[in-house]
This record gives structure tokens, sequence and C-alpha cells, in this order.
């Protein structure tokens, strides 16, 4: 499939639908930059791997569209993209031949070096050890010094980061997994985390503005930020992405408390 294909055919499908892309990502919890970059097919834009196909996968699902046509649609797109660039790859070069030998040259004399060291050292140490004897057998012996017992109130617990107030001070995310999902995480716009985590593990983040979250499986991911619970990320199995910010604090303390 030519460039342009796929975005075009997915821009048409969502306008003879009348659908908007603030729609989408109401729906969906895709970023409304990733929507545009799949439709102009601004590759470099998308976190990459398995979360471009869900969001392929999850717009297909909202629009009704035949997920595994629109996935082949996209594999073809991207793929004469990607076969472009391997192709554009320089052949590394092979090293000299005369590097391997350089290398057990090279360890030989680090071998010699390190074994001249030691007799020196040892040499050294016998005669330290030999003064130290003898003027430890003429004076006498000093008192050892009484430890020192630390106030229970200096010990600092070890735990979750305390909440941060409100209006002031950084914005902590804890990021809990209950299943292995891929998971992307923006801090303040800059790419903080991008990899595969396993079920069971936390993660803590520290921004100034606000956290993006995208994970494969929104079902798999546990937000808590500045320890409040944040809403789920999408319908589990699916991809979902969220935006946090201060404002999502004040919306939490300021709703009214259920018994």
């Amino acid at each position: 499939m030519a460039r342009g294909n796929f975005g075009e055919r997915l821009r048409r499908e969502r306008e003879l639908r009348e659908v908007t892309l603030q729609e989408i990502t109401s729906a969906t919890r895709i970023g409304p930059r990733f929507l545009e970059a799949l439709e102009n097919e601004d590759w470099e834009k998308l976190p990459g791997g398995v979360f471009n196909r869900g969001f392929v996968r999850s717009i297909a699902r909202y629009l009704g569209l035949d997920e595994e046509a629109l996935l082949g649609d996209y594999d073809l797109a991207h793929g004469a993209q990607v076969t472009a660039e391997e192709h554009a790859e320089q052949k590394i070069p092979s090293p000299p031949r005369w590097l391997p030998a350089a290398i057990v040259l090279g360890g030989l004399l680090l071998l010699a070096g390190i074994i001249a060291g030691g007799i020196y050292a040892w040499r050294h140490f016998a005669a330290r050890r030999s003064v130290k004897q003898t003027s430890e057998a003429v004076a006498p012996a000093q008192a050892q010094p009484a430890p020192q017992i630390v106030p229970a109130s200096e010990e600092v617990p070890v735990g979750r980061p305390k909440p941060a107030n409100m209006a002031s001070g950084p914005l902590n995310l804890l990021v809990s997994t209950s299943a292995a999902t891929h998971l992307l995480v923006l801090v303040d716009g800059r790419v903080a985390f991008y990899d595969e985590v396993r079920a069971g593990e936390t993660r803590h983040f520290t921004a100034d503005k606000e956290f993006e979250v995208t994970a494969a499986d929104s079902g798999a991911v546990l937000l808590e930020l500045n320890g409040q619970a944040v809403p789920p990320l999408g319908v589990p199995g699916s991809s979902g992405t969220i935006k946090l910010s201060r404002d999502d604090l004040r919306q939490a303390n300021g709703g009214n408390s259920q018994p």
C-alpha cells in the first residue's frame, strides 16, 4: 500500500460517520495527537510496536470497521517504511585482523601489572602490621567510644512517597500492574518510561505539571495520583491513554464523599 492510503482511508471512514477526533479520544482514551499521527502516517510521533496496533484495533472497533482488515492496511503502510529504512542502513565493517592479537597482548600486560601490584601491596601491608603490633604492645589500650543511639523521632519510615500539597509541590504517580503489559509514561511531555512491565510491579514517577500514561491493556494498570485512586485508562483488554494534572487532584478533593 502506498504511503498515504492508510491514513486517508482512516480519515475518510471517520468523516463518513461524522465522528470527531475528540469523540474517539473520549471513547478509546487514545490521545488526539496519536490519532492525528495515524491519519497523517507520522510514524515517528507514535510509540510504536504493540501500542500502534492496539490503537488501530480500538479505532476500528469504535467506528464499526473490520479490525483485521484495518490492521492489514496499517501493516502494509508501516512495513513499507520499515523495509526502506532497513535497506538504507550501512553494513557494519568487520574488525581488523590484528585486533584479537592486540587484545591478548594487552591482557597479558594487565595481568603482569596486577601481580606486581599485589606483591608490592602485600609487602607494604606486612611492614605496617609489624609497626602497629609494636606500638600496641607499648601504648595502653584506648577505650572504645559508646555507640550512638538515634532517637525514634529521627527514623525515616520506608514506604510510599508522602502526598504533596494539592496547590503546590510535585505530582507523584504510582503505577501498579496486575498483569503483564506494555507501558508508556510521559512526564511533563518527555518519555520517562517505555517498556514491558510484569504483573505485580509498582513504579513511581514525579512531575511538575502533568503525566500522560498509555497502556496496551487498560485493565492491567492501576494508578494513584498523590495517594488518590485514578479511574481506569479504558476498557480491559484494549489500549488506553489518560492525562493527569493538578486539576485532577482538585476535582477529586471537591467531590462529595459517600458513606
